[in-house]
């Protein structure tokens, strides 16, 4: 195979666990660090990924994302780009409150499905995250493979977008766990960015379908 017609891969993880993952507060822009089992997933998924030999590694430059790349950057020898396009959903008002919490401070808006004050579209995300996300994938040659570190909605977001997938759909995918990835490829025969596996873990019993293979991996 000639190699133009080379494969680019991306391969996009989410952050490790946090104290406000864990009690369900949300996060938006706040630079909250991993907890001990964020960083033991970080310090876990690390290896794994080294094994897919990436050239690059970009980051959010929010703690916790950050604090994720060190670990994959300490097992592959590779430098933090950070994007701070590839923060999660500023969640405006919300930071730092549970769901009823902030159901009960915002009773219209979660009646209405509504947004509270300062929080982000999923347009708004989507216009900074899928641009980010496509440069990460042009900064690549064919055959080489890249990983970025980002946040859980957002990472679903830009998922989407990438894939050409409808926002309308987004129910279908279910949220990508703490410290978990998912690999995208570009190959130019299909000239589209195709989904290939989703939701892998370096731990636990949960992992996502290969979609080539129709079978479990990891």
């Amino acid at each position: 195979m000639a190699e133009g017609d080379l494969p680019r891969t991306l391969v996009l993880v989410r952050h490790g666990e946090t104290d406000w993952n864990l009690t369900g507060r949300a996060q938006g822009h706040a630079d909250i660090p991993l907890n001990a089992t964020g960083r033991a997933q970080a310090a876990a998924v690390a290896p794994v990924l080294a094994g897919f030999g990436p050239v690059r590694l970009w980051t959010s430059d929010l703690a916790r994302a950050r604090q994720t790349a060190e670990a994959i950057a300490s097992a592959t020898g590779l430098t933090l780009e950070c994007d701070a396009r590839l923060r999660e959903y500023d969640v405006g008002e919300r930071s730092g409150l549970t769901l009823a919490e902030a159901a009960a401070k915002f009773p219209r808006e979660f009646a209405t499905s509504g947004q509270v004050p300062g929080e982000e579209t999923t347009e708004q995300v989507r216009d900074r995250v899928v641009p980010a996300l496509r440069d990460c994938l042009d900064g690549l040659r064919p055959g080489e493979t890249g990983v970025a570190v980002l946040h859980g909605a957002c990472l679903r977001v830009g998922l989407m977008g990438l894939i050409g997938w409808p926002w309308e759909h987004a129910q279908a995918l279910t949220g990508i766990e703490n410290g978990a990835y998912c690999v995208l490829t570009h190959h130019p025969a299909y000239d589209r960015v195709r989904l290939t596996s989703y939701n892998e873990k370096a731990v636990g019993s949960r992992h996502g379908p290969d979609f080539v293979s129709d079978g479990p991996v990891g």
